[in-house]
């Protein structure tokens, strides 16, 4: 394919654009020399590509012996919003039986290189749709109970398609999951909405808006500056200004902040509401350390929201 371009009036855009093409063509060249999704030519196991290691965690445990996963996003020091794929990721989609996506815009590079490396055969979960969430909503699906009970069904299903002989398996190890792997996952959501429901809290990002709504936690920040450090835009003046004053009223119990995104009007609010004696909490967008299970990553956080909030009311 040739490709020609005015010197000088190469963008960004462009450049991606390529990447991704060139990529496209790397992966195409791995998957023929290998066993078409779905065939099983290489043994039982099931190929999993996770966009994020969040979902690739509970899709290891719900395939266990019978899947392979590999995740895409595993360091947390990486932003997934501005992430660019290799091309060691298009050789994983393309290999891949299952391709595990966030959507809601989240992950924008993921459908793109899945675009660029048709593979007949292959099953693509993307989460966004499973929950039914559409672009421009809270992309951060994990943190809300509901929805990942969902995305474990959905894989379930999924597993049960590229395996039918197999189903059984993969019935056992979703009761397992469910009843024995988050049974204290659900415990510590359970017990901070028995005891702290209706609490005023704040937040650095809507991250943590659907934690809090199932926690029964009282969100005080304005929505809209939620959205801006999400998306990586500036909040607006009258926003800001808000926080600070409900900081400097003590109007919030705890300070929640996602520490792998810290701007400097997010750490100027952390350290106001250090200074007013509010605790402060963190969360990651991706497990931490990067070696853990999501219901281990959710519990340290849960309890470490527990205990600040246990701080703040002396309950």
């Amino acid at each position: 394919m040739r490709m020609t371009f005015v010197r000088g009036m190469v963008t960004a855009s462009m450049r991606k654009t390529l990447l991704l093409v060139l990529l496209g063509l790397t992966a195409l060249g791995v998957a023929s020399a290998l066993a078409r999704p779905g065939s099983k030519a290489g043994g039982p196991t099931i190929r999993v590509a996770a966009a994020e290691n969040v979902w690739g965690s509970i899709a290891a445990q719900l395939g266990g012996d019978l899947v392979q996963v590999t995740n895409v996003i595993a360091n947390p020091a990486t932003d997934p919003h501005d992430y660019e794929p290799t091309a060691v990721d298009a050789r994983t989609f393309a290999t891949a039986e299952l391709v595990i996506v966030n959507g809601v815009g989240y992950d924008a590079w993921a459908p793109k290189l899945l675009a660029a490396n048709p593979v007949g055969g292959r099953l693509v979960l993307t989460v966004g749709d499973v929950v039914g969430i559409e672009a421009g909503g809270n992309p951060h699906r994990w943190y809300s109970p509901h929805d990942v009970r969902q995305v474990i069904a959905a894989i379930v299903a999924d597993y049960k398609q590229l395996d039918p002989k197999d189903a059984a398996y993969f019935d056992r190890r979703r009761t397992s999951f469910e009843t024995k792997g988050l049974a204290v996952y659900n415990a510590e959501i359970a017990a901070i909405r028995k005891t702290y429901a209706g609490t005023p809290v704040g937040a650095s990002e809507s991250i943590f808006a659907p934690l809090a709504q199932a926690l029964g936690l009282k969100l005080v920040t304005p929505a809209s500056f939620l959205k801006a450090i999400s998306e990586g835009t500036e909040p607006t003046a009258k926003d800001v200004s808000t926080i600070d004053r409900q900081i400097a009223r003590r109007e919030l119990r705890v300070w929640v902040v996602n520490s792998q995104n810290s701007t400097p009007d997010v750490q100027r609010l952390t350290d106001a509401a250090r200074s007013r004696g509010i605790p402060v909490t963190a969360i990651t967008e991706t497990l931490t350390p990067a070696t853990a299970t999501f219901q281990a990553w959710q519990v340290a956080q849960l309890r470490a929201l527990r205990a600040a909030l246990a701080k703040a009311t002396r309950r």
